[in-house]
Parts: C-alpha cells; structure tokens; sequence
C-alpha cells in the first residue's frame, strides 16, 4: 500500500510576503507531494502549511523549508501574538494512508535528528514522539517562549532531544512529533479588550475545566481591532466545533460582548463539517452518504 502522511509546519512569519512564499515553495512542484493549503496572519505573525505525500518527499521539504526559515526569520526582532519558540516553530506529522502513528513517529525522529544535524538547531520531540511524559503537550515545551528558552535548556528535564543545549540565535528551537488529526478554530469577538478573551480561554480549554479536546489562548488582532479566542480541537470526534462556538458565546455574553465570526485555519476532516452542520440544522441523522461530494473521493 502507498505511504501517505500529512504534515503541518508552522513557522513564525506572517507578514513578509516574500518569506512566506519562499517558505511554501519548498513545498510546491515536487514529486510525490502535494502542497494543499498555506495561509498567513499578521497579528499572530505565524504561517501554517498543510501538505501532504510519502514520506521521502516530506522530509525533504521539510529540511529545505526550515533552511528558508532560519535564513529569513529574526525571532530577536519578531513580534506576534501566537506563542512560539522557533522560527519554524512546530512541524507535526499525521498518518494517512498505509502509515501507522509508531510510522510517524519514525520519521519525526528521522526528521528531527536531520535538521539538527544540518542546522545545528535544538529538535523537542512531542506529542506521541515524545521521550517522557512531561514533555508531550505543546504548550508546555513552548513555555517561557523564545525569550526564555536559553534558561529553560539547561534544566535537564528541558534539555533537547537533538541538537545543541543551547538556542540557534536567530531561529530558536524547533518542536517535532507525530500527532492525531487536530482543527485550528478560531472565534473572533466584538471587543478590544484581551483580558476578556484570556479569561473566555481560560474557561472553555481543558486544562481550566472546560472542554476535554480543547486548548485555548486570547489573541489581539490589532489590524482589526478586535480580540480573538484561538483554539485546537485536539480530537473532533469528543468536542466539537459547534460545542466550542457555544460555549465561547456563553462566556463571552457575561461580559456583554457578541461573536464576531469566526475562521478555520488549513484544513479539516469532513466530519467535523458534518457533525456542526447536523447540529445547527436540527438533523437528527446526518450520514456522509448523504453528502454528494463524498461520493466523488470513492
């Protein structure tokens, strides 16, 4: 059977137009891979590329595009409001076809050791990647930021799993795993104050006692003039979109503010379309049969 994985590079540039498409170039015209959608924000200062193809072809867009992010971002000089600590920031991997989770994490430590190897840069491994318990969760490896960084390395607990004990100077560190499938949504609200997003966050993500599939920050979208509620359904099929949407407006209508739209960052299973869709029109039984597209990927 054809190998086929998924991966979702996230890389700490979204305001330089040239970079950016630099960066997504290492995934175009390639051979065995496909670049399915890449999208930049401002505010966040953070780009996100989805593609997809066997593993050989993955890799090696992966070397050559971090190479383009080391050579192009200053993360002493970057500001932004998504958290990170690396130029290229987190590179997931997610099976797809023919390929078991044991097979990704395979070539995220294939992966990891490359780029450490080629660009002296510091590799985390996480999620089902990781080498102890402590350091699965993203947010946790991403705490302290770049700025804290140098100190948190020389815990041994934070020391890397590649690379120096010590930051690249303009890049950072950079966090590798094999994950499951996750959506990046996102709820902007009608108002300007963050501490009101923060606290909505703080309520609706897991770790808060809100929803067992969610993490949640509060982002200022300064071009806009609003503030954001920004998530990731860590598995859609516990917590759904809608389920997050509702409970955002919950929070959010205590404070008197309104939700503004809105947006699905890269791409997502069908079925968590389906499960919204079925909610919001009273479907009691929604099968993917049902849907006319669906039969087209038969």
């Amino acid at each position: 059977m054809e190998k086929i994985v998924e991966c979702i590079p996230n890389f700490s540039e979204g305001r330089e137009t040239a970079n950016i498409e630099r960066i997504a170039g290492a995934f175009r015209n390639k051979k065995e891979l496909k670049l399915l959608d890449y999208s930049a924000d401002r505010d966040h200062n953070r780009m996100v590329i989805t593609a997809m193809g066997s593993p050989g072809a993955i890799k090696e867009a992966i070397i050559e595009a971090v190479g383009f992010a080391l050579d192009s971002i200053d993360l002493n000089q970057h500001q932004g409001g998504h958290p990170r600590i690396g130029a290229a920031d987190v590179i997931p991997f997610v099976p797809i076809r023919g390929m078991s989770n044991a097979d990704c994490v395979a070539l995220s430590k294939d992966c990891a050791a490359a780029l450490a190897d080629k660009y002296d840069l510091p590799i985390f491994l996480y999620e089902h990647s990781a080498t102890a318990p402590h350091r699965r969760n993203l947010a946790d490896l991403r705490k302290g930021g770049f700025e804290g960084l140098t100190e948190k390395m020389q815990d041994q607990g934070w020391a890397p799993d590649f690379g120096p004990r010590h930051p690249h100077p303009t890049g950072g560190a950079s966090v590798v795993g094999a994950r499951d499938p996750l959506i990046a949504y996102n709820v902007n609200l009608n108002s300007s104050r963050i501490e009101i997003a923060q606290a909505i966050a703080r309520k609706i993500r897991h770790i808060g006692g809100g929803l067992r599939c969610c993490k949640a920050i509060g982002v200022e979208l300064k071009e806009q003039g609003i503030v954001q509620v920004s998530t990731n359904i860590t598995d859609y099929r516990k917590t759904s979109i809608y389920q997050v949407l509702e409970l955002v407006r919950i929070e959010a209508a205590r404070y008197g503010v309104s939700i503004a739209g809105s947006e699905i960052i890269g791409l997502l299973p069908l079925a968590a379309l389906v499960d919204t869709t079925a909610y919001y029109l009273g479907i009691e039984k929604l099968p993917e049969q049902q849907i006319l597209e669906r039969h087209l990927m038969e």
